[in-house]
């Protein structure tokens, strides 16, 4: 029997009225949530606050990346009318597809680790909750969040996470108003470099935050779900450019805010003592800019947290369907998997350690994303004529050699000490 093209397969949009303009954007805003999580914060604060603008080249590196790889996952949804997982489950056998599977799922449990910490750690700087509470707490209004989605659809649930986005940069960069950077040194730190082998750590951290596999996988069905499976045509066109502009919005506002994390820590946070932890940071932000500022700080944090967890587990239901052929509803899953990061929580495990390694778990995750991803958009037969063309292809192919080479040093210093 003749397998059928994924191109070729998929629910096709039902014809109808169709929205234009702004009513076409929301996916990626909602991708972006992870570009955005309190690990994200952890990583960046502890970058500024230990090397002052040294790695704000990194982030501007990893947000560009992060522009090219998360519109090639919406269109590979949009083109074929299925997630990232679905297509790799659907050609991978067995034995390759649940190894698969394992480091996809090892990834989703780092995302969501990072979260429930974050906004469990927002809970105790605003209300003194005990963090494994924290946790508990985060991990039900997650579910809250989530049956946003189950009972109103995925657009309530876009609007719900994008009222978060905005909370989220207002919270991170009030800062800046009260310590603007130096922008002298904002220019130095744009000249790639490092300083010994903890900035290489940070830096695949930071990478590990800013271009998210999780998020590689769940954009390509976050637009699925939205748009269904455009056929090849002028609507498919509008659909892309649109999605262009809401990838390129979404992860502009998402690169402002995680620079300006950076720049806080660079500006006001370098040199003072546990201002590379989010509760040393916090407290250092409120005693030099103030009360209002540090509380807008821990919300932000909070909003960060309940948004990416809920993300999160969008995109690991979106994994498991995909490469186990199982659907567990979403709200279940979110049940299960916050079980580590509470008990992490309990053990007395450092919260914002716990943040940044989970971010380097991210980092070591992101070539198993980005691989696939940048091999099947170029196929003819997934993508037909909507395929990735040679220049374009053979940035992406640059970009993922970057992030395996990053990886690879990572590796050698840590095994070395």
């Amino acid at each position: 029997m003749t397998q059928v093209p994924v191109a070729e397969r998929g629910t096709t949009r039902r014809p109808g009225r169709r929205p234009r303009g702004p009513l076409l954007l929301g996916p990626a805003f909602v991708a972006a949530i992870a570009y955005v999580d309190p690990g994200n914060v952890a990583a960046n604060l502890t970058a500024g606050a230990r090397y002052g603008y040294l790695l704000l080249w990194v982030l501007v590196a990893a947000n560009a990346m992060a522009v090219l790889v998360q519109y090639q996952s919406a269109k590979l949804g949009l083109v074929t009318g299925h997630s990232l997982p679905d297509v790799l489950g659907d050609r991978l056998r067995r034995g390759p597809r649940l190894a698969y599977w394992a480091q996809a799922e090892l990834v989703a449990a780092a995302t969501d680790i990072a979260e429930v910490v974050g906004g469990a750690i927002a809970l105790n700087l605003l209300f003194g909750v005990p963090l494994w509470l924290g946790g508990v707490i985060v991990g039900l209004v997650s579910l809250a969040l989530l049956g946003t989605q189950d009972r109103y659809g995925q657009r309530r649930f876009e609007h719900v996470v994008v009222a978060l986005l905005a909370v989220i940069t207002v919270g991170f960069l009030a800062g800046l108003v009260v310590s603007p950077p130096d922008a002298r040194g904002v220019l130095s730190g744009l000249v790639p470099r490092f300083e010994g082998s903890d900035s290489v750590l940070l830096a695949a951290s930071m990478l590990g935050a800013t271009v998210m596999p999780h998020a590689i996988y769940v954009h390509s069905a976050l637009a699925r779900d939205r748009h269904g499976h455009a056929e090849a045509g002028p609507w498919r066109d509008r659909l892309l450019r649109a999605t262009r502009w809401d990838v390129g919005l979404a992860l502009v506002v998402a690169g402002l805010v995680n620079i300006g994390l950076l720049l806080l820590a660079a500006s006001g946070l370098r040199g003072v003592p546990g201002t590379d932890s989010i509760e040393g940071a916090h407290a250092a932000i409120t005693d030099a800019l103030g009360p209002v500022v540090g509380i807008a700080f821990a919300i932000g944090l909070l909003a960060s947290g309940l948004a990416s967890t809920s993300v999160g587990s969008y995109a690991g239901a979106t994994i498991m369907a995909g490469l186990l052929h199982k659907r567990i509803p979403i709200l279940a899953r979110r049940s299960a998997t916050i079980v580590p990061a509470v008990l992490l929580l309990a053990a007395g495990a450092d919260p914002t350690w716990t943040l940044v390694v989970s971010q380097v778990v991210l980092s070591f995750g992101i070539p198993f994303a980005m691989i696939p991803l940048v091999r099947l958009t170029r196929s003819r037969d997934v993508m037909g004529e909507a395929r990735t063309r040679t220049p374009l292809h053979a940035v992406l192919v640059t970009v993922v050699g970057l992030v395996v080479v990053l990886n690879g040093a990572l590796l050698y210093l840590l095994a070395v000490g």
